[in-house]
């Protein structure tokens, strides 16, 4: 059956130019056309493996606007205010609390146990906790399940952005990015339609239809992530130990192909200096902050699209949780081809600021015309710029860095800062605003406002050291674990 699929199985992502180094000099004991398979072969098994655990991940992260709409926000009393804000931003807000705490450790732990245990337990995990969630009865009780919920979720998304970062070379990496933040994206859009079905079951053993969204969601995590213990593959130097995947031979060639293009897939020894020391590097804190400032954007649309529906355009519950789809499948389209076209031009930080220019088009769309329907088109472009924009970000700082455990710490801080993002994004639509949420949209116009800045200071220092370094006066990314000679950045 795997032979079967490898032999027929439809080519995802095409590598036409990709499958050998620049100049053609990389050594292969296969052909160009078994190189793509082997290649094609990857891209099912590891994108699409990783890219539907991630779809049920923000799913279950990001389905609290659905059920508040579905009668949580009632039966909890979640609209009544907690200090400054609502207790329903705090039931959101606590997730990211230990969900940026325990994101540094993830890259490490997952390198000691290996992908396919870390993600298939921590996914099984947090599945058990949905479920629980579909049973409390105080907003106490739901914010400290969301507490646990930010623990395990913690260590998914640094873990996938390493492993997928391993794999890849330099410009093959951001079409995959994409496709694994496209099933992501499938979970924003198919959400709403899912919670609106599943809150028909209200009264089905004297359950409200929104716990039912949470017992039924949780309870296909839980499926997926045994499922997916199978289905996993271990980072390239464990690859061959998968179950039915590379064998050595196809293992070793993916080893080499990676080394000649950056030279650090070789695995170095742990050590904590080699860890922190990458935090010195003041561009991968340009990579975070351009991080934080998409995540704040695309939080608040998972978290508040489907409240802004109901309370400023005046759609129905039902309408309101349906409408939430277009915009994510426009959303997935859009960062497909920014992706295909990053990695053929070899370009990022352009994509980057087109993204964000179409979220500066569509967030006072979205916030001022009079027009409900206009409004609503105005969703689709920052819905389409904001999740566009986490895939290239991630190719962005995956080309600019080398180094195994540089990779890790910058996947980490990285997904960090988007869980400061979460955080900023779970606060900006307060009740107090509503129904305009003016503040809100003000906030994410300066989100996309700042990140066009930090990636045209980024681009003034990489033409400067790409020409210091062709010119011979310096060695880019030249640690001390792998002594690579002639490394560019991207810009």
């Amino acid at each position: 059956m795997a032979q079967d699929i490898e032999k027929h199985g439809m080519n995802m992502m095409e590598d036409v130019g990709t499958v050998v180094s620049k100049d053609g000099s990389i050594e292969s004991e296969f052909t160009l056309e078994e190189q793509k398979r082997i290649i094609h072969r990857v891209d099912r098994r590891l994108v699409i493996t990783v890219g539907f655990l991630y779809c049920v991940s923000l799913m279950d992260r990001t389905n609290l606007g659905s059920a508040s709409i579905a009668g949580m926000t009632k039966e909890l009393k979640l609209a009544i205010p907690f200090g400054d804000v609502s207790r329903y931003s705090v039931v959101t807000l606590v997730f990211f609390t230990t969900y940026v705490v325990f994101q540094p450790p993830s890259t490490i732990i997952v390198r000691k146990l290996g992908p396919r245990i870390h993600l298939s337990t921590i996914t099984l995990l947090w599945g058990a906790v949905m479920i629980g969630m579909g049973f409390v009865n105080d907003w106490k009780d739901l914010a400290g399940l969301r507490v646990i919920l930010g623990i395990l979720e913690a260590g998914f998304f640094p873990s996938c952005v390493y492993l997928l970062s391993t794999w890849y070379t330099r410009y093959d990496v951001g079409k995959r990015y994409s496709c694994f933040y496209i099933l992501g994206s499938l979970a924003s859009a198919c959400a709403g339609i899912l919670a609106f079905g599943l809150m028909q079951m209200k009264g089905l053993q004297g359950l409200g239809g929104w716990r039912w969204i949470f017992i039924i969601e949780g309870t296909l995590t839980c499926v997926l992530g045994i499922v997916c213990y199978w289905f996993l593959v271990d980072f390239p130097d464990q690859a061959h130990k998968s179950y039915k995947f590379l064998n050595e031979r196809e293992t070793k060639f993916i080893i080499d192909r990676v080394n000649k293009d950056r030279g650090d897939a070789g695995v170095q020894p742990f050590s904590a200096a080699k860890f922190f020391r990458a935090g010195l590097d003041l561009k991968i804190w340009g990579y975070a902050m351009i991080f934080f400032d998409t995540t704040c954007v695309t939080y608040a649309l998972a978290y508040f699209l489907p409240i802004i529906l109901t309370e400023n355009m005046g759609f129905s519950v039902g309408a309101s949780q349906c409408l939430v789809a277009p915009p994510y499948a426009l959303a997935a389209i859009v960062m497909y081809a920014t992706g295909w076209l990053g990695d053929k031009y070899k370009i990022r930080g352009p994509i980057i600021c087109f993204n964000m220019l179409l979220c500066l088009i569509g967030l006072p769309i979205m916030g001022f015309h009079k027009n409900a329907g206009v409004r609503y088109f105005g969703v689709f472009l920052t819905t389409a710029g904001a999740n566009s924009n986490v895939p290239a970000t991630m190719a962005y700082q995956a080309n600019n860095i080398r180094g195994q455990w540089k990779r890790a710490f910058c996947s980490a801080t990285l997904v960090g800062f988007g869980g400061f993002g979460g955080i900023a994004g779970s606060l900006i639509f307060r009740a107090q605003d509503a129904p305009e949420y003016h503040p809100g949209l003000y906030a994410c116009i300066a989100c996309c406002l700042l990140t066009i800045v930090i990636v045209g200071l980024e681009t003034i220092v990489f033409v400067r050291q790409n020409g210091k370094a062709a010119r011979g006066e310096i060695e880019l990314e030249d640690s001390d674990e792998d002594h690579q000679k002639g490394f560019r950045y991207t810009y």
